[in-house]
């Protein structure tokens, strides 16, 4: 089985923009793509798992959000590495868009882009890490039994005492640091 990194997107990854799906607004967190190579090079699998609920505020459309993913792509390619997929959510309960007004299970903190991926990708999830900003993140990975749950304060603001994280970093890189050293 493989072993997996699950990153949020937004705050994570990229710098947080409100319901990002233009590529002119999308700038890497520094240090992100350091972190992706040293976790490719730890033989991890890189999930990107996303809420996209602009889709269903009409803010924008799915391709949208998949022309987003496949610049990242480019611009990774270019630096020499990749990101395995991306798992994106475009629901949400109070939304606008009557085919993606609805709570399902694939909206984090919901388990259903993970259980995906660890399927697509034979994933141990018990040797796996979800990394996100926001804590919402890190409950997904409990509630799906990811191995270590990881904060970063490179998005959203944090209640660092009242978290159920296993550790909490500055951004991806410091994470991929302390990783590297053990």
């Amino acid at each position: 089985m493989n072993k997996a990194v699950f990153l949020d997107r937004d705050g994570t990854i990229n710098k947080e923009v409100n319901y990002l799906y233009k590529p002119e607004e999308f700038v890497f967190i520094p240090g992100a793509v350091d972190a992706i190579k040293i976790f490719r090079k730890f033989g991890y699998k890189i999930i990107v798992i996303t809420n996209q609920a602009g889709v269903a505020r009409g803010y924008y459309k799915e391709i949208d959000i998949k022309a987003l993913h496949k610049y990242i792509d480019n611009i990774l390619k270019a630096d020499d590495t990749y990101i395995d997929a991306y798992y994106y959510c475009p629901h949400h309960p109070e939304g606008i868009i009557k085919d993606y007004k609805k709570v399902c299970e694939c909206r984090k903190p919901g388990i259903g882009m993970i259980k995906q991926a660890a399927i697509s990708f034979d994933i141990d999830l018990s040797k796996s890490i979800i990394i996100g900003d926001k804590e919402i993140d890190v409950q997904t990975g409990k509630n799906a039994g990811i191995g270590k749950c990881v904060l970063v304060r490179s998005g959203h603001p944090l209640d660092e005492n009242n978290t159920v994280a296993d550790a909490i970093y500055d951004n991806l890189l410091d994470f991929a640091k302390i990783l590297k050293l053990n």
